[in-house]
């Protein structure tokens, strides 16, 4: 069985949620990455991704020196678990329409991020393919949202 673990990508880039959304943009592409966790204290509260500073800052027209992290993000997360087989982690990804899937620890506590080509260039193509189909389609057309084991859906805290 493949775990989540063995293919994440460790030491996930995090942003706190009292940076600014303009920090957060600076990060994204000195990194060339398009998402980034909302880690406080406590772990993880949030995601932010490009689209959310998009939609809610630029489009919004507000500034992003003076909008916080905290404002733009999305703070319903949906994650996995380190020590879960990689088909659930698909599955939850697919099902939610996901490129990239926050990894916990049974403790909830940020320990990595999984994405499709994580999954994809691992020999897990198949998978691969099956979340690039599921996050193709419009929203709302997708098969049946994943259930089972504890949590995988909701505020990560």
């Amino acid at each position: 069985m493949v775990r989540v673990k063995d293919l994440m990508t460790p030491q996930a880039e995090v942003i706190s949620p009292d940076a600014t959304t303009e920090d957060a943009a600076s990060v994204m592409k000195t990194l060339d990455i398009g998402v980034l966790p909302v880690c406080d204290e406590d772990g993880l509260v949030g995601i932010l991704t490009d689209r959310d500073l998009v939609v809610r800052v630029l489009a919004a027209r507000r500034d992003p020196k003076a909008m916080l992290v905290g404002e733009a993000m999305t703070p319903s997360v949906v994650y996995c678990f380190e020590d879960e087989n990689i088909e659930r982690a698909a599955s939850v990804m697919a099902g939610e329409q996901i490129r990239r899937l926050p990894v916990l620890d049974r403790n909830r506590k940020l320990v990595g991020i999984v994405s499709v080509g994580d999954i994809a260039a691992h020999g897990q193509s198949h998978l691969g393919g099956e979340i690039l189909e599921e996050v193709s389609q419009p929203a709302g057309s997708t098969s049946e949202k994943p259930t089972g084991s504890d949590g995988g859906l909701g505020q990560a805290a």
